[in-house]
């Protein structure tokens, strides 16, 4: 198999932006808020370009304490992230999101990095942050569909029990959809990754099968972590 990654030229790489003006030119055009998309594509794309740059030097350095402080900063802006779909008690509900998603993205990628990858060291900068960058989005999105839903339940007055199941359900639809998917309908992005840059696909479908399992763990675990913890915040 080809054992080198094309390189995507940067003029080239504009084509890829035409689909994104589509979108936002539909959003002008029926006079909704395209201001958020917008600022969201222009964001992304500093964040990517300037990230490059960083995990270079935080490989090269490959220091423990460095990885140590990046995974920190993932973990407190994974959380208050998570709650940006409410638009109140969200400093109060911030612990609760932050030991939610360190206890079942946390414990995942203990998991994953220690005990199925065995990494050696065991910060190994290009797995350990490039995993818990998976895990810890996916437990934010878990727990941010879970907030949205049980807001929404309280508020229609469905007692505390039965609104957190609600909630529970609905943090995992997308999980569980990609679940579905997976082979069928999709190739998700470290299978696709890996077969582009010429691993075998029997290979990258094992890596594949480690990714689905940790994220679905990960968001199950951190959702249902944050639905305890911030039931004498929102019972009634």
């Amino acid at each position: 198999m080809n054992d080198s990654v094309q390189a995507i030229p940067l003029v080239n790489l504009l084509f890829v932006f035409i689909p994104v003006i589509a979108v936002i030119g539909i959003q002008v055009k029926w006079a909704l808020d395209y201001k958020n998309a917008l600022y969201a594509v222009v964001r992304m794309l500093i964040q990517l370009l300037l990230i490059g740059y960083f995990l270079t030097f935080i490989f090269d350095s490959n220091s423990a304490w460095l990885v140590l402080a990046i995974l920190t900063v993932m973990l407190f802006s994974s959380s208050w992230i998570a709650l940006s779909t409410i638009k109140t008690q969200r400093l109060i509900l911030f612990k609760h999101a932050f030991w939610s998603i360190v206890i079942g993205g946390g414990s995942t990628l203990i998991v994953v990095t220690q005990a199925v990858l065995n990494l050696q060291p065991w910060y190994w900068p290009q797995y350990m942050i490039s995993i818990a960058g998976m895990i810890f989005a996916n437990s934010m999105n878990s727990v941010s569909l879970a907030v949205e839903r049980l807001y929404a339940e309280i508020e229609r007055d469905v007692p505390f029990e039965k609104a957190r199941n609600i909630a529970f359900q609905a943090s995992l639809i997308p999980i569980v959809n990609s679940l579905f998917a997976v082979g069928l309908v999709s190739l998700p992005g470290m299978m696709t990754g890996q077969i582009l840059s010429g691993i075998s696909p029997l290979i990258a479908a094992r890596y594949q099968i480690m990714v689905m399992c940790m994220i679905f763990g990960s968001a199950g675990i951190s959702s249902a972590c944050f639905l305890v913890l911030a039931k004498p915040k929102l019972i009634k």
